[in-house]
């Protein structure tokens, strides 16, 4: 699989860029998980958004959060594998790429995320640790995890 990922802020991204992560997202939080939400939520114009392409089709896409946007810390967000491209190993591409442009970015020691339940065990995987009570986003459970750096 030849994989190309780029890190964008939202207004280096091309409208084509643009269209591909919302179409993404829209593809699965809204239509396959059933989930009426709000996805453009006015942080993505404060966000980068790492795309990663497998040829030319975007494959998996994550949204990185600065510290004070949507919690104290820097997070991760909007974390996404196509459908096409599940059981290939994608995801974990994607989280790893995600902490690494973090840490590039902000020099992120703490990142926290907004987990969905079902994928603590690929979160905890990661290094990200449970941090507070299971709560209900949009009809869906997720609980806050953190993941402390081990670089220095």
């Amino acid at each position: 699989m030849n994989l190309i990922h780029k890190i964008k802020s939202f207004q280096e991204l091309n409208v084509t860029e643009l269209y591909e992560l919302l179409r993404l997202r829209s593809e699965v939080f809204v239509v396959e998980q059933n989930c009426v939400f709000q996805d453009m939520d006015g942080k993505d114009q404060q966000c980068y958004h790492l795309l990663l392409f497998s040829g030319s089709k975007l494959a998996a896409y994550s949204r990185l959060v600065p510290a004070g946007v949507s919690f104290p810390e820097v997070s991760i967000g909007r974390v996404i594998t196509s459908s096409a491209f599940r059981g290939t190993g994608l995801g974990k591409k994607v989280m790893e790429l995600a902490i690494e442009g973090c840490e590039d970015l902000f020099g992120a020691k703490v990142i926290r995320i907004g987990a969905q339940t079902y994928a603590l065990p690929f979160y905890t995987s990661l290094g990200f640790v449970s941090d507070g009570e299971v709560y209900d986003e949009d009809g869906i459970e997720h609980v806050e995890m953190i993941r402390t750096s081990t670089s220095d």
